[in-house]
C-alpha cells in the first residue's frame, strides 16, 4: 500500500537573542498515513459527475430538450397540416380508417369525397395554364387605364392652374411613391431575412407546445405529474399507440382518424371508466394484456388501478381505468351489519358480499354451489369465507358442520349455532375434521337414497385452513393417510364424493385454503369447485390453480393484486355472480366485517332457532350411553326429527352410531318406555320424553349402552 508523507514543521523554542550563535532551523515532524493518493482523473470524474447529476443541470437539460423538440415537432404538425390540406392524404386515411372497421357505407362516402377533391384539384390546375397570359393581359389594361386616369388628372390640374406642367405632375408623384417603397423594402428587407425565420420557429414552436410535443420525461413538472387526469379518447389512444407494440402503433399512424375509431364510447363505470377497444388486424389482445403495467402508466395510473378484460367481441379489449386514489378508499359496511332485519334464503336469495369496481353490489348465490376460497396469509380470507356464512345462518333451515384448522378463534361465534365446530391445528384436529366430512358423506348417501322428491336441509361442511388437512401425515389404524391425494386419503376421498353427488342433496362443501399448490389444494378438489375465488397471489400459476385457466386467460389476474393494500379483494369466477358480458370473472371488493359484529349477527341467527347444541369433539372408540346422547344431541329443542337425530348422533360418534337406523333409535327409546311421535307427517321426538326416560331410567339404576 503506497503512503502518503506529511511533513509539518515546528517553530523552536525561542531563545534569548544571542547575535553571536547561528539560527536554529525548524524541526520537521514527519507524519505517515495510510490513505492513498486520488488520481486527478477520479477526483475529476466525480466532479463531471456531480454536475451532470446535479437538480440544476438535468432541470437546465430538460428545457433544452422540450423546447427544441416543441419546435422540430411543431414544424412537423404544421408540415403535415399543410399537406393535409394540399393533397388526398386525408380521405385517404378515413377511407382505410372505415375499410380496417368494416364500414364499407361510410368507406364508399369517403372515396366519393376523394373524387370530388381530385376533381376541383384538376380543374385549378388546368386554370392555371391559362392563367399567365390572363394576368399579362390584366396587368398591361390595368396599367394602360392607371396612366389614362392619371394622365386625366394632371390635365385637370393644368386646367385649373394655367401651368402646362402640371400635366404630370400625378404621373410623377405615382412614381415617386412607388420609388419610395422601393427604398423601404430595402431598409428592411436584410431585417425581414433575419427575423423572418426567427417568426417560423416561434409559430412551430407554439404549435408544439400546445400540443405538448415532447416526451414525458422533458415536460414541466407540472405537466410531467399529470396523475389522475381524466380519461379521454386521446390519451386512450396515445397510450395504446406508445404501449410498445410495432403493428398497433403503425396501424394508428395509418388511421385517419388517429385511432379514435377503435374506442367504443367511454362510459362511467363505478369509481373509473371503461371503454371497448377493438384492436387493429395483426394485433392479439394477449399483447395487450401483457403490458398492464406500461398501459397504466400511460394512462398516468397505477398497475393495480387498470384492469383489462375480454369481453364477446372478437380482437377486443375491455379497460376499466379506476379514478385515481379511489381503489385505497375503503367502501361502506355489509348489509349485514347495517340492517338488523335482515334475513337470508339459501334457495332464492344471494348474499351481499362486497362490491365490484364499478361500485354496484357484489351479491353472490349459493343454491347448490360448492365454494372455494384462496389466497396469500394473511389477505382477508377467512372474513370473506365467513360473511358468507354469516348471511346463511340467517336462514334457519341451513345447518352447518364446521372446522377450523387454525384455531384461532375466527369461528367461535357459531358455537350454538353448527352442529359441529372444530377449532384446531394438530393432527387431531384434522382426523376429527376428517371423520366430520365422513358423517356429512353418510349423511349425503342416506339422503340419495330417500324416495324421490323428498326436500333436504342445506347442509353446509365448512372447513377453513383446509391446506392443513391435505398435507397432514397422519394415519389411521388401516394406514390409510388422513391427508394427501391419493385413492385411499381420507378426507380427498371425503372431499371428492361430496362434490360428485352432494349437490344434488343439498349437502355443500366449502373450503378456506392459503397459498394454493398442487400438493395441499389437489386439482380433483379445486375443479370440483362451482364457485372459485382468489385473494391476493404470489404467480400466475397460483391463479390457474385458483380459477382455473378460461378465466385466467380471460384476464383474471389475481396475482396481479398488491398483498397487503389490496386485503380483502377478490377475483371471483362463479355463475352465482353477475358478471358483464363477455367476461369470465369479476373483481369484488369484500366487506369486511369484524368479530364483534359477526357475534351480533350470529345472536340474530340463534334467536330464530329453537336452539343447537354444537359438538366441538368427536369421540371415538368407547362406550356410549345412547340415550344420554341423544339427549345431548336434541339439546335445547322442545322437539327433534329422527333423521337430524341420527346425523348429529353419526357426528357425535361414528364408531358407535354410524350405521345406526330409525330402528335402531327406536328401539332405545322403546326400551325406555318412550317412542318417536309423528307431528305434521314428520317422525319426532320429544325432549321432554328423553329427559323422563332419562330419570326413569336412573332411579332404576339401569343404563342402555350403544351397540
Amino acid at each position: 500500500m503506497s503512503e502518503n508523507v506529511v511533513h509539518l514543521y515546528k517553530d523552536p523554542t525561542p531563545e534569548p537573542e544571542d547575535h553571536g550563535t547561528t539560527p536554529i532551523p525548524p524541526t520537521p515532524l514527519t507524519v505517515v498515513t495510510d490513505t492513498p493518493a486520488v488520481p486527478l482523473w477520479v477526483r475529476s470524474g466525480r466532479a463531471i459527475r456531480r454536475l451532470v447529476t446535479d437538480e440544476r443541470t438535468t432541470t437546465v437539460g430538460r428545457a433544452v430538450v422540450r423546447h427544441s423538440l416543441y419546435t422540430f415537432n411543431g414544424g412537423r404538425i404544421v408540415a403535415r397540416r399543410t399537406w393535409d390540406s394540399r393533397t388526398g392524404a386525408r380521405y385517404e386515411r378515413m377511407l382505410r380508417a372505415a375499410e380496417a372497421a368494416g364500414n364499407y357505407e361510410v368507406a364508399e362516402e369517403w372515396e366519393e369525397r376523394l373524387q370530388r377533391f381530385r376533381d376541383a384539384r384538376h380543374r385549378r390546375r388546368m386554370d392555371l395554364l391559362h392563367s399567365p397570359l390572363d394576368a399579362a393581359k390584366g396587368v398591361a389594361v390595368g396599367t394602360g387605364m392607371s396612366i389614362g386616369v392619371l394622365v386625366g388628372l394632371g390635365i385637370v390640374m393644368a386646367l385649373n392652374t394655367k401651368d402646362i406642367g402640371d400635366v404630370i405632375t400625378p404621373l410623377r408623384a405615382t412614381i415617386e411613391f412607388i420609388a419610395a417603397l422601393i427604398r423601404i423594402v430595402q431598409i428592411i428587407w436584410p431585417t425581414a431575412v433575419v427575423v423572418g425565420p426567427l417568426l417560423a420557429l416561434l409559430a412551430m414552436w407554439t404549435v408544439g407546445s400546445k400540443q405538448q410535443a415532447a416526451p414525458n420525461w422533458a415536460l414541466p413538472a407540472n405537466v410531467r405529474s399529470s396523475e389522475g387526469e381524466p380519461i379521454t379518447p386521446s390519451i386512450v389512444v396515445k397510450a395504446l399507440r406508445d404501449l410498445g407494440v410495432p403493428a398497433l402503433r403503425n396501424a394508428i399512424k395509418e388511421m385517419g382518424d388517429a385511432g379514435a375509431g377503435m374506442l367504443g364510447p367511454i362510459r362511467i363505470a363505478g369509481c373509473g371508466v371503461e371503454v371497448d377497444v377493438t384492436l387493429p388486424s395483426g394485433v392479439s389482445t394477449i399483447e395487450v394484456q401483457n403490458r398492464r403495467r406500461k398501459l397504466a402508466e400511460n394512462l398516468t395510473r397505477h398497475e393495480h388501478e387498470v384492469f383489462i378484460t375480454i369481453p364477446q367481441a372478437a380482437r377486443t379489449v375491455r379497460l376499466w381505468v379506476a379514478d385515481s386514489g379511489a381503489l385505497d378508499e375503503p367502501i361502506g359496511p355489509s348489509p349485514l351489519v347495517t340492517d338488523e332485519t335482515m334475513t337470508a334464503d339459501y334457495a332464492k336469495g344471494k348474499a351481499p358480499w362486497g362490491q365490484d369496481l364499478r361500485g354496484d353490489a357484489a351479491a353472490l348465490s349459493l343454491y347448490q354451489r360448492h365454494l372455494l376460497i384462496t389466497g396469500l396469509s394473511n389477505q382477508g380470507k377467512t372474513v370473506a369465507l365467513r360473511s358468507l356464512a354469516l348471511w346463511l345462518s340467517l336462514d334457519k333451515s341451513v345447518q352447518f358442520l364446521m372446522g377450523d384448522l387454525k384455531g384461532v378463534g375466527d369461528w367461535n361465534m357459531f358455537d350454538g349455532l353448527a352442529e359441529v365446530l372444530i377449532q384446531g391445528p394438530t393432527d387431531e384436529h384434522v382426523i376429527q375434521v376428517t371423520e366430520m366430512v365422513e358423517g356429512a358423506v353418510d349423511e349425503m348417501n342416506r339422503r340419495i337414497q330417500a324416495p324421490p322428491g323428498t326436500q333436504f336441509p342445506p347442509l353446509i361442511v365448512l372447513v377453513d385452513e383446509a391446506q392443513v388437512a391435505f398435507m397432514c401425515p397422519a394415519k389411521d389404524d388401516e394406514k390409510r393417510p388422513y391427508g394427501g391425494s391419493k385413492a385411499n386419503s381420507r378426507y380427498f376421498m371425503a372431499v371428492r364424493k361430496i362434490h360428485n353427488q352432494g349437490r344434488a342433496v343439498n349437502v355443500l362443501m366449502w373450503q378456506g385454503t392459503q397459498d394454493p399448490t398442487n400438493e395441499n389444494l389437489p386439482k380433483l378438489v379445486r375443479e370440483g369447485a362451482h364457485t372459485r375465488a382468489s385473494l391476493a397471489l404470489g404467480t400466475e400459476s397460483q391463479a390457474r390453480m385458483a380459477l382455473g385457466d378460461k378465466a385466467v386467460d380471460g384476464g383474471a389476474a389475481p396475482n396481479l393484486l398488491r398483498p397487503g393494500l389490496d386485503r380483502g379483494t377478490l377475483v371471483v369466477a362463479s355463475d352465482g355472480i353477475t358478471i358483464p358480458a363477455g367476461q369470465s370473472s369479476i373483481t369484488v371488493r369484500t366487506h369486511y366485517i369484524d368479530d364483534d359484529a359477526a357475534v351480533v349477527i350470529t345472536d340474530r341467527a340463534k334467536a330464530i332457532r329453537d336452539g343447537v347444541t354444537t359438538l366441538t369433539v368427536i369421540e371415538r372408540g368407547e362406550d356410549r350411553d345412547a340415550l344420554a346422547d341423544i339427549a345431548h344431541v336434541i339439546g335445547n329443542a322442545s322437539r327433534l326429527l329422527t333423521l337430524d337425530i341420527l346425523k348429529r348422533l353419526a357426528a357425535l360418534s361414528e364408531d358407535a352410531y354410524g350405521a345406526w337406523t330409525f330402528g335402531d333409535l327406536k328401539r332405545v327409546l322403546e326400551a325406555q318406555g318412550e317412542e318417536p311421535k309423528k307431528s305434521n307427517g314428520r317422525m319426532v321426538v320429544h325432549r321432554d320424553h328423553v329427559l323422563r326416560a332419562l330419570t326413569n331410567r336412573d332411579g332404576d339404576g339401569s343404563a342402555s349402552d350403544a351397540g
